[in-house]
């Protein structure tokens, strides 16, 4: 929060640190017979904190004329050294630089503006192409279009096309969502001031704010954006708001000498400062560097697609290999015909349409989260959101309304006048119009703010000025006679000064009192204080002020806030503040939002924890935290960074240019409703509904839409098993030389198929989701290696004996790659695989969880249109001819006896294979829950938790909201704007180049 020592009064200076520092009112009691000297008061409040005059901590002649040189803090802090060091230092006086100098600047210190990178279309295009799933579909095809030429057969154009057509699908879709990257550096950009008034030649013009360069004298007033990192050399009444920038709720005071940061605006007065940095060297282009900045790891996504490509390369790999060395040599094949039983492995092992099945799903999803007023700019974000263990938050604007408010439940009053009376009386002493911060929120206290003037008559109103730090008003009482009387408030070390009636050592002993546990609890304390005015005169003498209340003043939790924390709990996130307010005013936040109070200020980050205490490390302070305090972008971004360091997934919130970085680093960044362009270009996802309870419904859709995605995921493992396994065994067993073209048809059915699980019905887990790939992987052999049973059985009965002809007076196939025998091993590959989503999609038996519509359709109509191609499909190309409705038939019976074992399968590997998984995971987890002196890391409970937080119902709560209680409206234009615009974008970047990073 900013000072409010010298703005517009009305509360006094105050010591720095959670107001450790004294501020003295000396003043002695009004003179009175015989009376003792009374004691110099201590009021101990919260002041903005201020560093002095320093000087440069090296030689000023050994610093260089550089960027290097003058904005290393470790030889000069050029924002705090005194002025005459400054100008030494930029080569410069207060009347500015002359064009040719200006020109000269320019190349040393560059424009004043962000620079964007520019990359190479084609070459970023071609990225998308590089990665393991992309390898085995383009193996694939090279293997179909130029090493299958021979024997007398051309190439097989057919599987070609398809292969390629499905690859180019996939990059385009990647391409087309990273040149929509970058949103965060221009926004940051266009938050620049586009002009700026600066003095050159002794002349004072206008320039774009771009040709600003250190040592331009400049010009702003109120209204105006500070144009780069300047030092003020006039200043007139100066108040600055840079909320945006450092999360301080008010404006701050600004006088001689002071830094004003580019980026922040004039709230009040007129300036003339010296730029002292400009572009990247400015505080605002520190943050904007950040943006993306070390960012350049595998995405969370892609880290898991890449994974599952290599067990599916890997697994091709071991079978063709198989093959190579056993059909060539054992049966002599030929190479043609080698070549194409390789072809089957490669076709039929690829997941190939993976990305694009997954991008439908998020896309979907993302779809659906905009019903609830989150709009997702990165959707792959939504699969990191569904594994996200700690929610770092912004407090000024996100968790806070950024509208200071008066707390009448801590009102103090020490009068006659109750707690409504002490605020009317502190609301008559304000401004009606032309409003600053605090007498804006004296006034919105009253029920009605007309009734500020309603009954009186004003008479006379001075307002706050640096000297007095207080405000007065003398008024007409009309509702008393017409008597005069005369009401103020202000710093309270002022008022209580100018009070001389009803004055005790016992009163200012309760006021110093009371204004010290508000410095604790981080208020800001305001003094009210009334007198009657004797004769007709406004200006007549009083009978004497009498202090009548003290006010405390707090940015308020937004009303919701407290609910979305518990129910982010409850779905096992925890929440951690990061503010640059200050350190007491963030732990009352916390007591009041029931998150704790243990914070800590920034310097911990840089210097660590103290030597002897119960932290033996900077991590183990950080998990432990409930917050930290009075942090810059440098500090949010290393927070965030060090989170993901120990294995946690990250999000944070926020609304700010300064929270840009750490929304850009973290896994899933989120810009809250009337967030900075800066803040929602560099988030995956926006909110554009006050508060935080969104965030509740993004999370619980997130989980819904990663159940959707893990239930594909052991579905692809599994076919690839089957395939590789079936299809090679058949081979060596039987020389069976299945048509890889009918191998691409069950692909495209399958994945036409799934694209519908995108819209299923799901049950979401209560914990934070996470990609645990041996237990996927474990379920896609084992169904993998059953479903290839069913198939191998079936050719066999089929091949060698007459069951079938005897049973089902079939015409009999025994030719090993008789046509008609390829046809029934189709069909029965595609009905039964389709099937097993299913199985995967359910956690308990498969019938007992109704699926989407949707989907069922979707297998019905793929399974009709299979059994037609096996009714009439005379493809002589592919080596297929038709079959019998009796083997439909068989085929039919046949998978349904197959399919209901399937979930005695799935349960009997939770029991044994999937329970050994989770029990090694656990184990791994207790060891990595150690700390360096072997005791188990545990969270320290807050001496104020049993006080401001009540956890027995926040489950229950949290359950019934989660059940679709609340609903969120939404208007249908906007809803066709959003859908329509993630329609466009639904092959999010699932292969990035600058990606979110893996936890």
């Amino acid at each position: 929060m900013s000072n409010l020592n010298e703005k517009v009064g009305h509360t006094e200076e105050a010591p720095v640190k959670e107001s450790s520092i004294e501020n003295k009112v000396a003043g002695d009691a009004p003179a009175l017979d015989a009376a003792p000297e009374k004691k110099k008061r201590e009021y101990k409040e919260m002041e903005h904190e201020t560093h002095g005059d320093l000087h440069a901590k090296v030689d000023m002649n050994t610093i260089q004329f550089t960027a290097t040189d003058l904005y290393d803090k470790d030889k000069v802090d050029i924002e705090h050294v005194v002025m005459e060091e400054v100008f030494q230092l930029l080569q410069c006086d207060e009347g500015g630089l002359t064009e040719a100098e200006a020109t000269e600047r320019i190349g040393i210190f560059g424009p004043n503006k962000l620079e964007e990178k520019k990359e190479n279309v084609l070459l970023q295009f071609l990225s998308f192409m590089w990665n393991p799933l992309s390898w085995v579909m383009e193996g694939a095809a090279i293997v179909a279009i130029a090493l299958s030429n021979g024997g007398g057969d051309p190439p097989d154009w057919q599987d070609f096309v398809g292969i390629i057509l499905l690859l180019l699908i996939n990059s385009t879709i990647g391409f087309v969502e990273e040149r929509n990257a970058g949103n965060a550096v221009k926004a940051l950009m266009d938050s620049l001031a586009p002009k700026a008034k600066v003095k050159r030649d002794g002349k004072w013009r206008d320039i774009e704010s771009a040709d600003l360069v250190p040592g331009d004298c400049i010009a702003f007033k109120h209204g105006d954006i500070c144009p780069a990192d300047c030092r003020l050399t006039e200043a007139i009444d100066v108040s600055m708001d840079q909320a945006a920038l450092t999360g301080e709720s008010l404006p701050v005071s600004k006088k001689l000498g002071d830094e004003c940061f580019s980026g922040s605006t004039c709230k009040q007065g007129e300036v003339e400062a010296t730029v002292i940095s400009t572009g990247p060297n400015t505080f605002f282009g520190r943050a904007a560097t950040l943006v993306g900045q070390d960012n350049d790891q595998t995405g969370h996504l892609q880290m898991v697609l890449a994974r599952i490509g290599s067990f599916c390369l890997v697994s091709i790999g071991i079978f063709v290999l198989l093959e190579i060395l056993i059909l060539y040599p054992r049966f002599h094949y030929s190479y043609r015909r080698g070549l194409n039983s390789i072809l089957v492995l490669l076709i039929g092992g690829i997941p190939i349409a993976m990305p694009t099945v997954l991008s439908v799903t998020l896309a979907v999803g993302a779809q659906q989260l905009a019903k609830h007023k989150a709009i997702v700019t990165r959707i792959t974000a939504i699969e990191e959101l569904a594994g996200v263990t700690i929610l770092c938050s912004d407090k000024t604007g996100t968790l806070t309304t950024n509208k200071l408010t008066i707390d009448k439940e801590n009102v103090k009053c020490y009068s006659k006048w109750d707690v409504e009376g002490v605020c009317l009386l502190a609301a008559y002493a304000s401004r009606t119009e032309n409003q600053d911060a605090i007498d804006g929120c004296v006034v919105g206290t009253l029920p009605d703010p007309a009734s500020a003037r309603s009954g009186i008559e004003l008479l006379d109103f001075k307002p706050f000025n640096p000297v007095d730090k207080r405000t007065e008003i003398t008024y007409r009482d009309n509702m008393d006679g017409g008597k005069l009387k005369r009401a103020t408030k202000g710093m309270t070390g002022i008022i209580i000064e100018i009070c001389s009636r009803n004055k005790t050592s016992e009163l200012e002993d309760q006021l110093e009192a009371d204004v010290e546990e508000f410095a604790r609890r981080g208020l800001r304390a305001l003094a009210v204080a009334y007198e009657d005015v004797t004769g007709d005169a406004h200006d007549g003498q009083g009978n004497g002020f009498e202090l009548v209340g003290l006010l405390s003043i707090f940015d308020p939790p937004r009303s919701d806030t407290k609910q979305t924390i518990d129910d982010a709990m409850a779905l096992g996130v925890k929440v951690k503040m990061v503010t640059g307010d200050q350190l007491a005013i963030a732990k009352e936040t916390g007591r009041r939002l029931g998150l704790g109070d243990h914070m800590y200020p920034a310097k911990v980050i840089k210097d660590g924890p103290e030597a002897g205490g119960k932290h033996a490390n900077l991590d183990e302070m950080i998990m432990d935290a409930d917050g930290f305090a009075g942090v810059f972008p440098e500090h949010k971004f290393e927070i965030v960074k060090r989170i993901q360091a120990l294995g946690h997934l990250c999000a944070m919130t926020g609304d700010g240019a300064n929270d840009a970085p750490a929304l850009s680093r973290a896994n899933v960044g989120i810009a809250v409703e009337g967030a900075t362009d800066a803040a929602r270009g560099a988030a995956d996802i926006v909110l554009t509904e006050p508060g935080l309870s969104t965030i509740v419904h993004a999370i619980y859709g997130s989980r819904v839409i990663f159940q959707r995605m893990r239930n594909y995921a052991i579905y692809a493992c599994a076919v690839t098993i089957r395939i590789v396994v079936c299809f090679a065994i058949m081979s060596f067993i039987w020389q069976f030389d299945f048509p890889s073209f009918m191998v691409l048809i069950i692909a495209v059915l399958n994945d036409g198929t799934i694209m519908t699980l995108s819209l299923d019905r799901v049950l979401p887990s209560t914990t934070p989701d996470s990609w645990d790939l041996a237990e996927v992987f474990a379920y896609g052999i084992g169904y993998g290696l059953y479903l290839s049973a069913s198939t191998i059985a079936l050719f066999a009965i089929m091949h060698s004996t007459n069951f079938f002809e005897n049973k089902f007076s079939v015409e009999a196939i025994k030719e090993t790659n008789d046509p008609r025998g390829h046809m029934v091993i189709y069909l029965q590959v595609a009905i039964i695989s389709q099937a097993l989503i299913f199985v995967t999609r359910s956690h308990g038996p498969s019938w007992t969880e109704r699926p989407s519509i949707a989907l069922m359709l979707a297998f019905c109509l793929a399974q009709l249109i299979s059994s037609i191609i096996a009714a009439f499909g005379n493809w002589g190309f592919t080596q297929v001819h038709s079959i019998s409705g009796g083997w439909i038939g068989i085929v039919w019976v046949w998978n349904i006896v197959w399919y209901f074992p399937l979930d005695a399968v799935k349960f009997a590997m939770k029991k044994t294979i999937i329970a050994a998984l989770q029990r090694r995971k656990a184990k791994k987890a207790a060891v990595a829950s150690v700390d360096s002196n072997g005791e188990r890391l545990q969270r320290t409970a807050s001496r104020h938790e049993s006080l401001y937080s009540n956890r027995t119902s926040f489950l229950s709560r949290a359950a019934n909201r989660l059940k679709g209680g609340a609903k969120i409206s939404m208007s249908q234009n906007e809803l066709q704007r959003f859908s329509s615009i993630q329609a466009q974008q639904s092959g999010a970047a699932l292969t990035r180049a600058h990606s979110r990073p893996a936890a």
